[in-house]
């Protein structure tokens, strides 16, 4: 029998959540956003899930921190997880933020930008190639996660050769952020961080000794600094490249894997998109939007807030709910239905404010290219089976996707 929306509301615990939920978490999402839209947490946090909630508090980085030493300490503890995770750029505050960015965004400018869009291309048509030569594909591993790994392969500058581990040391790392881990969990991203701070400390040293095209190596651009004097320091510049492989790779990945199962399951979109692709950007929003790559933020409340009536203290966890925000019927008419032309689209898979994706340009030209050009050389295509779900809930994608061409 199916639970009362009241009753999904009420009984959510993002400690215990169900296997439907990481199936579907839609319908737990509006119980939420009508029910109960900031939920208590048995952390004594709080959960939100309207836009605007997001919103306010995206935009406000004074009152709403996104500095995360107090809470990945008990989860952390000293470890090399607890390194990373307070170093890399997004879970940091101004002024350490405001530095970080400008030296990843410089390397990320637009410019440097368009000059990928010829080896991209290059790059989905070679694994399009191969594809055609297999007839039954994994749309995840043959083509939605080895793109962003060549992508941020070739701005980092890594060899071809050494990339075997990249995406193995992403899923590790990016795995250790799920609300609750266990013991695996935590060594198997320890050991990732440990294993991928070993190589890039070879790769940098190379790339010292033979600089790189600043203006296309972004590793060259990090490591030089922006000319002016500011430059990461050697802790700041390892965990930097780990959060750029990771925030380019999972999300990216996901996007494309994401967009192209929703297609599938949605024939009358898709065919649209392949009567007319020049709508493939709004494609691109509406996937970002409908199956966001990342379902959750956090923040912490500096000092006493209130949000939609609600107050909080000062240090009061939030978990924002990236997912059900993109749902939210106050800013997305009809928000479960998938359009590929839905305009406006403000969504927030990207976040909004000063911790907006530096990288969503990136993103967004890797989406477009992979389904415009998949789409054209591969119209008919349909899944061969059920897809399987990442098991996870701050990520949403698929680890398989077995597909006839």
């Amino acid at each position: 029998m199916e639970t009362a929306p009241i009753e999904l509301a009420a009984a959510f615990d993002l400690e215990r959540l169900t296997r439907d939920f990481y199936d579907d978490p839609y319908p737990t999402y509006h119980a939420l956003r009508t029910h109960e839209p900031i939920k208590r947490l048995r952390n004594g946090g709080y959960f939100l899930t309207r836009y605007d909630d997001l919103v306010e508090v995206y935009k406000n980085t004074t009152l709403f921190s996104s500095d995360k030493k107090r809470e990945f300490a008990p989860k952390y503890g000293d470890s090399l997880l607890f390194e990373h995770h307070t170093t890399s750029l997004v879970f940091n505050d101004p002024p350490a933020h405001t530095r970080v960015r400008r030296l990843i965004t410089g390397a990320l400018s637009p410019r440097a930008i368009a000059g990928m869009e010829p080896d991209l291309i290059a790059l989905v048509d070679r694994l399009l190639d191969r594809m055609a030569a297999k007839g039954t594909v994994d749309l995840i591993e043959d083509f939605a996660a080895a793109i962003p790994i060549e992508v941020i392969g070739n701005l980092l500058g890594i060899p071809h050769d050494e990339r075997g581990p990249l995406r193995d040391w992403s899923l590790a790392i990016l795995g250790a952020l799920e609300p609750v881990i266990g013991p695996e969990t935590f060594a198997r991203g320890n050991d990732s961080i440990r294993d991928f701070i070993a190589y890039l400390e070879t790769l940098i040293a190379r790339r010292r000794a033979n600089p790189g095209d600043p203006e296309r190596d972004v590793l060259t651009k990090l490591i030089q600094g922006d000319g002016g004097g500011e430059r990461l320091s050697a802790g700041e510049l390892l965990h930097n490249c780990i959060f750029l492989l990771n925030a380019g790779h999972e999300t990216t990945t996901n996007l494309i894997g994401n967009g192209l199962v929703a297609l599938a399951a949605h024939p009358a979109e898709k065919q649209r998109l392949i009567a007319q692709p020049g709508l493939v950007r709004t494609a691109v929003e509406e996937i970002l939007r409908y199956e966001s790559s990342n379902q959750l933020g956090n923040r912490i409340t500096t000092a006493d807030v209130e949000i939609g009536g609600v107050a909080m203290p000062a240090n009061t966890s939030l978990t924002l709910c990236i997912g059900a925000a993109n749902r939210d019927p106050e800013h997305f008419p009809d928000p479960d239905r998938f359009d590929v032309a839905r305009s406006p689209n403000r969504h927030l898979a990207f976040a909004t404010g000063p911790h907006q994706c530096a990288g969503m340009a990136l993103a967004r030209l890797e989406g477009a290219i992979a389904l415009r050009r998949f789409l054209a050389r591969f119209p008919n295509y349909a899944l061969a089976g059920a897809p399987t779900r990442g098991g996870r809930v701050r990520f949403r994608g698929y680890l398989q996707a077995p597909c006839r061409i």
